[in-house]
């Protein structure tokens, strides 16, 4: 059997597996007791992300969401189930979320770890996605801007939404 994949596909790609590994700093206009109020509260994360179509809180460390992911020409409806790994309040917290869609499966595993300066809060954060299935096989080139695109949004609402907290 001969590989027609073509030269610089990597074999796990190829197969609809991909990983990418996004990380990053943001500074927020807020103390840190605010920002980890707002990012340790799962409603208040729903409310962050793009495309949450209902949420479901479990317990403490468990909750639900049901999202739409852009994908070029309309969306991937997910599943999301999300689960608390660890946390050391008012600093460290790490998540994982697992998506099953059509076409897809995803699992995801985030961290982030704030520093307070003065009224400010640094946080610094890092996202490990892995997407298998048939939207895996759009490879990292298609998929690595969307997941960029996914995380800017995050971090934009974040930073919206830590503002009108600490003003509440």
């Amino acid at each position: 059997m001969v590989d027609a994949s073509g030269p610089g596909i990597d074999a796990e790609e190829r197969h609809g597996d991909v990983e990418v590994i996004v990380s990053g700093t943001k500074e927020l206009s807020a103390p840190r007791t605010t920002v980890w109020s707002v990012i340790n509260e799962p409603s208040e994360m729903a409310k962050l992300m793009p495309g949450v179509e209902s949420f479901e809180i479990q317990d403490e460390k468990h909750w639900t969401a049901r999202v739409k992911v852009p994908l070029g020409l309309g969306g991937l409806k997910m599943t999301m189930n999300f689960e608390r790994l660890e946390e050391r309040e008012p600093e460290f917290a790490a998540m994982r979320a697992k998506g099953q869609g059509v076409g897809a499966l995803m699992d995801m595993t985030t961290s982030f770890t704030l520093t307070e300066a003065g009224e400010h809060t640094s946080m610094a954060w890092e996202a490990d996605v892995k997407i298998a299935g048939p939207v895996g096989a759009m490879g990292q080139r298609v998929l690595q801007p969307i997941v960029n695109q996914q995380v800017t949004q995050v971090l934009e609402a974040l930073e919206t939404r830590v503002v009108a907290a600490s003003a509440e």
